[in-house]
């Protein structure tokens, strides 16, 4: 049994936008123990979705079709898969009563186009859209089970999981029940990965994927067993075995990015943080305000871009910036303790770089950053050169100075990853606490 993703909408095919839906709904299909064997992405255009709808069928068992289910001219997914197999369009009484009370609700009154979003194919079974207009739909047809979603990412992520999830046909048996999970590392190259790994998951009925996903790389173990507790423990198993492999290299699962697990290692110690950005211009504290529960330690923080605010917020003294400039060991060190001491926090994290393009000079090239740590123990403060366009290079370093943290909160040496370049020596100035 195998499945297939179809998306469609002409802004798509004319990259005016990046296709994460198939990304979401190979996602789900895995979750489900069924294998995506053709991704398709097809215009706006009836004769070019009927041809991807009937090949679908032929080959797939299951298709999730993504898009064109909305209120305008260009929106015809449904008419489209109803007149490929012969079926008419019918009014949906229940889904045009939602419809109305979505409009009603938010006291906005509802087109006579978003009438058209009632109209399902005959046979077809209503999914519910609680977040939208658009509901989506099940047809059995040409031997296959569609599954039609709105294009909106976020409409289309909760509906995969109410709505297509449970309905997923379950697996043949004879192959058993097969569970995965994603690792998250960071500071190790994919085919450094690789190297490190190369004798893991090699059994019958063990895999091992390999992703990069700028500036980490995920792995995903999968395992099958005769049943689920056999395939759960089988997964384990091979997950320890990683972990054991690649120590802090790998920082978390699942959903657990970097300024997560960061929080819930300064949540779980009660501590907390303090922030000051030059560079990286408040992307670091977006990133950490974002995480659900931050107001427990995240103190606060300061994007001191200038020279005269990083004097006059933070506390760097004249004679460091005129003597050793803004991007400086001297000024990251300090950046990072009047952080910890302004806001009265337990540790200060701080960037002062140069993301380029321009602004490069002898000694410190573009891509040249400084990430300053201070903590109870002492600050300190490590060079990095990142030769990346100046949007990467500001992601990387927030996950630097993330990863700094986790490693000082866990206990484990810090920072250097091995992706990375450093500039020894580095210096350690006592602390204030």
């Amino acid at each position: 049994m195998s499945a297939e993703v179809i998306t469609i909408g002409d802004e798509l095919l004319r990259g005016e936008i990046v296709d994460s839906n198939k990304a979401l709904l190979s996602e789900l299909l895995l979750r489900a123990d069924l294998p995506v064997r053709f991704h398709v992405s097809v215009l706006d255009d009836p004769q070019d979705m009927a041809d991807a709808f009937r090949r679908a069928a032929q080959r797939s068992a299951v298709v999730l079709v993504s898009g064109g289910l909305g209120p305008t001219r260009d929106d015809i997914t449904l008419p489209a898969l109803a007149r490929c197999f012969g079926l008419s369009l019918q009014l949906h009484e229940p889904s045009l009563r939602a419809i109305r009370a979505f409009f009603r609700e938010r006291g906005r009154p509802m087109a006579p186009s978003n009438e058209k979003q009632a109209l399902l194919p005959e046979g077809a079974t209503a999914l519910p859209n609680p977040l939208g207009t658009a509901p989506g739909c099940m047809l059995r047809a040409g031997g296959a089970v569609f599954f039609c979603l709105p294009g909106v990412p976020r409409e289309l992520a909760h509906m995969a999981e109410q709505q297509v999830l449970p309905r997923l046909p379950a697996p043949g048996g004879a192959r058993g029940v097969l569970r995965s999970e994603l690792l998250r590392t960071f500071g190790i190259g994919e085919s450094s990965l690789e190297d490190e790994l190369a004798d893991l998951a090699r059994g019958e009925g063990l895999s091992l994927g390999f992703r990069t996903s700028f500036p980490d790389n995920f792995l995903r173990p999968c395992a099958r067993g005769a049943s689920e507790a056999e395939a759960g423990e089988r997964l384990a198993g091979l997950c320890r075995d990683i972990e054991a492999r690649l120590g802090p290299l790998l920082y978390g699962r699942g959903d657990e990015t970097m300024q997560v697990v960061v929080g819930r290692l300064l949540a779980a110690g009660g501590f907390t943080l303090a922030l000051a950005e030059s560079c990286t211009g408040g992307l670091l504290a977006e990133r950490v305000s974002g995480v659900p529960g931050a107001s427990a330690w995240f103190r606060g923080g300061a994007v001191a871009y200038a020279n005269d605010a990083k004097r006059a917020l933070l506390g760097v003294p004249d004679a460091v910036l005129r003597d050793c400039g803004a991007v400086s060991e001297p000024v990251a060190l300090a950046l990072a303790l009047g952080a910890r001491a302004r806001f009265g926090a337990d540790y200060g994290l701080a960037t002062t770089g140069i993301g380029g393009p321009g602004g490069g000079a002898e000694g410190k090239p573009v891509g040249t950053v400084w990430v300053g740590f201070a903590g109870p123990q002492g600050a300190r403060a490590a060079r990095f050169h990142f030769a990346f366009d100046r949007q990467r290079h500001r992601v990387l370093t927030t996950q630097v100075a993330l990863d700094w943290l986790r490693r000082e909160l866990q206990g484990v040496p810090a920072p250097a990853p091995q992706l990375l370049k450093t500039f020894p020596p580095e210096r350690v100035t006592p602390g204030t606490g």
